[in-house]
């Protein structure tokens, strides 16, 4: 799947200069609540898609002498969090898929980062929880932020598209943190 995307996208396009690797999902459950079958629905999307994708897309990139990859990571691949173990497995994974493919591709011309939004408005954020999804439960998530609020999706976009731009072309092998402070305590 992931080559044939890729090479769709070059038929389709003439190149491919940048990658997005955004698909992420999340299972609500400590080590002991989750199955064998979460574990690795978790980590097929969030950590070998990651892989695939760019492995698929790294071949043309390198012979193209550019290319950026952004992947979805997460503050909790960095601080983890209580009932979301594979979750913050899989976006740890992330992270470190990211930091070695950037160390192994920076003289290819290929930049490869990862933004890492912590709470995001997006319907991920009210998936699979035990208690019902409440204005309160929104409002106490939004507390737990420094600033106070929830980001919106754009908040996230904007970063994706500075890392995918040539003004980040210094930057490789970076977790960027979007997160209003979360990371900074």
């Amino acid at each position: 799947f992931c080559t044939h995307a890729v090479e769709t996208a070059i038929q389709q396009h003439g190149r491919l200069d940048v990658l997005v690797n955004a698909a992420g999902i999340i299972v609500r459950a400590d080590a002991l609540g989750t199955s064998d079958e979460q574990w690795q629905r978790v980590m097929n999307v969030n950590v070998n898609g990651v892989f695939y994708m760019s492995r698929a897309a790294i071949g043309p990139m390198k012979q193209q002498g550019y290319g950026v990859i952004v992947n979805f990571g997460s503050i909790w691949g960095s601080v983890g969090a209580a009932g979301v173990v594979a979750y913050c497995a899989s976006k740890g994974a992330v992270h470190q898929i990211t930091r070695a493919m950037a160390l192994d591709h920076a003289r290819d011309g290929i930049r490869i980062n990862a933004v890492c939004p912590g709470e995001v408005n997006t319907p991920m954020l009210a998936s699979e929880r035990s208690q019902p999804v409440t204005a309160e439960l929104m409002q106490r998530i939004a507390e737990s932020v420094p600033a106070g609020r929830l980001a919106e999706p754009v908040e996230i976009a904007r970063v994706v598209l500075f890392l995918a731009s040539d003004a980040a072309s210094y930057m490789t092998g970076a977790m960027v943190n979007v997160d209003a402070g979360y990371t900074a305590r």
